[in-house]
């Protein structure tokens, strides 16, 4: 999109949004249109909630879920299962499993996937922090519930072995999601017959 603007102050506007993921100049500009025709109060809410969101919001201390509080909603539920652990990529994958409604354990968010093309290794995730919740605390299981992708196993093949010397069961969701699928994009009922179906891990 090269055509020139009109005012400075749209062309800023229009290059904050297009660097927001998936979205282009285009769709970025018409967002931008959209804003300027809304009532001041209404804009000043939609900036309002987003710098709030960046300012205010918490990581919970125990499974690094995002949250209002220290510790989140789910860890703080005492009628869920805390000797349950999932271990998930990312917020996005705990929303996936809770909308199934087959799963009433707690999650471990590690914040991403062990990449060394993207430079990402396992000491930029939270798999010390796992290692230190369990034996800390014990637990009766931990699933496995990461991507079928190379970078998933990969993940799940290093934090399998890091368990090892605590000696609990390790499972991972039944391969109803499709090799390379991300578990956001999983439809309810197949995500939910994986967490049901979930089969031990074998390294």
């Amino acid at each position: 999109m090269n055509q020139p603007f009109p005012s400075t102050l749209l062309e800023e506007a229009v290059n904050e949004f297009s660097k927001l993921p998936g979205i282009g100049k285009k769709t970025a500009l018409r967002l931008v249109l959209h804003l300027l025709k809304q009532p001041a109060e209404q804009v000043a809410r939609f900036g309002n909630s987003v710098i709030r969101l960046k300012n205010e919001v918490c990581y919970c201390r125990i499974c690094h879920n995002i949250s209002d509080q220290e510790r989140c909603s789910i860890c703080s539920d005492s009628s869920r299962n805390s000797r349950q652990i999932c271990v998930v990529e990312n917020i996005r994958e705990v929303m996936a499993v809770e909308n199934t409604g087959q799963y009433n354990g707690v999650y471990h968010v590690l914040g991403g996937l062990i990449s060394p093309m993207d430079g990402v290794g396992p000491s930029n995730l939270e798999i010390e922090s796992l290692v230190d919740r369990i034996t800390r605390e014990g637990a009766d299981e931990v699933i496995m519930a990461l991507p079928a992708t190379m970078e998933g196993d990969t993940t799940a093949f290093y934090v399998y072995r890091k368990l090892a010397p605590v000696n609990i069961p390790v499972t991972t969701i039944a391969r109803g999601i499709a090799v390379g699928d991300e578990l956001e994009y999983a439809d309810e009922i197949t995500l939910g017959r994986s967490i049901l179906n979930r089969i031990t891990y074998k390294g």
